[in-house]
């Protein structure tokens, strides 16, 4: 029987994985296949939470980029957040997890506020929590939430679950000669500007010393293998951490 090397995850889907192979919104069978995927982990008995975004509804940076006040598109963008995390919910509890929705804006008609004594307490009693409207805060995204709310549940990893297999060199769309890196330093991120995660979430990640493992969500089985510890993807750590 496979044995999971973490016991309590942070995994952050962006809101264009839930899109599956449409131009927008929510792709039933994608959101179920997500689902699917966090059932063979918790199957192991690790304790999940989930941060999602929600740029397959509404992305606030573009919104601002033709003229709308950046802070209310913001807030449009933490409020479609909320939707993809209530169908998540919706499509975990189909299967059998208990699951619960905590918004860092209050909506107490469909989810909790987000306060962390309760959130670790659901995740004690074995049910997923879904960090929704990211940190509550316009300028900062929902990489930056996962990356708080990692370090606040005392997470032991940040999954950054992509459309990608890992992190390259160069951007293989553009670069055919691009590598993919198996091990990359935080300060390494930084410094090549490398668009995995924005500079905030990696900054924060680095001064908690907080592993961010970024790896192919649409391969199936990868979210269980990452969670098992095998080597898939590409590890953000420190300088000086053994491989």
């Amino acid at each position: 029987m496979t044995n999971a090397k973490y016991k309590r995850i942070l995994v952050k889907l962006s809101g264009e994985t839930l899109m599956g192979d449409q131009d927008f919104g929510i792709s039933p069978e994608t959101i179920d296949y997500v689902s699917g995927e966090v059932r063979s982990v918790y199957d192991l008995g690790v304790q999940i939470a989930l941060v999602v975004g929600g740029g397959n509804i509404f992305r606030g940076v573009a919104a601002s980029s033709f003229g709308m006040d950046r802070i209310s598109a913001d807030h449009m963008g933490m409020l479609a957040t909320v939707i993809n995390s209530i169908a998540l919910q919706d499509a975990l509890e189909k299967r059998g997890i208990q699951t619960r929705v905590q918004t860092a804006i209050e909506m107490c008609a469909v989810a909790e506020p987000y306060i962390l004594r309760r959130a670790v307490r659901h995740l004690e009693k074995g049910r997923v929590v879904i960090f929704a409207a990211g940190t509550g805060n316009p300028y900062f995204t929902t990489d930056t939430a996962a990356a708080l709310r990692a370090q606040e549940i005392g997470a032991e990893v940040l999954l950054k679950a992509t459309k990608v297999d890992g992190i390259y060199d160069a951007d293989p769309v553009v670069n055919a000669g691009a590598k993919k890196m198996d091990n990359v330093t935080y300060l390494e991120v930084l410094k090549r500007q490398l668009k995995v995660m924005d500079s905030t979430a990696i900054s924060l990640a680095m001064d908690n010393r907080l592993p961010v493992i970024v790896f192919n969500v649409r391969v199936r089985g990868n979210l269980r293998r990452v969670v098992s510890g095998e080597d898939v993807g590409t590890r953000i750590r420190e300088a000086s951490e053994d491989d």
